[in-house]
């Protein structure tokens, strides 16, 4: 089972544009990071989840890690974005790890996220015990 993680979309003003990151250019996206994670091994063939608005609302499969010029690290990524089922977490700085059995399901292909119940909303009624 592989090792996923998080990390906000920052500067994005909308889902909209998150997605239209994804829209054209080459075929892998990186993104870079200070450090690499010590359970990088564990985490190729899992997927970086992206959160907007405090809710995870995508994901990205990971390829790879690799090493810059400068000593910083590339996280490399397919560019797609696989919407997901909204679930709602917490703002942090950088990444954080997330395991297989916490990650959202991938929604199928004829479900559409904005008419999904928000994320928040779906917190709020489980605190409630209502769903």
């Amino acid at each position: 089972m592989p090792l996923h993680m998080t990390k906000i979309a920052f500067g994005a003003q909308s889902r909209e544009e998150v997605r239209e990151w994804f829209a054209s250019g080459p075929s892998e996206m990186r993104l870079t990071t200070r450090y690499l994670p010590k359970r990088h091994e564990e985490m190729v063939g899992g997927s970086l989840y992206w959160i907007y608005d405090r809710t995870l609302i995508g994901r990205s499969p990971i390829l790879g890690f690799e090493q810059r010029d400068d000593g910083r690290w590339w996280i490399r990524l397919e560019r797609k974005l696989v919407p997901v089922e909204p679930r709602p977490k917490r703002a942090h700085q950088g990444w954080r790890y997330l395991a297989e059995e916490d990650a959202p399901r991938d929604l199928d292909a004829g479900e559409d996220p904005d008419k999904l119940m928000p994320a928040r909303m779906v917190k709020d009624l489980s605190k409630l015990g209502l769903v």
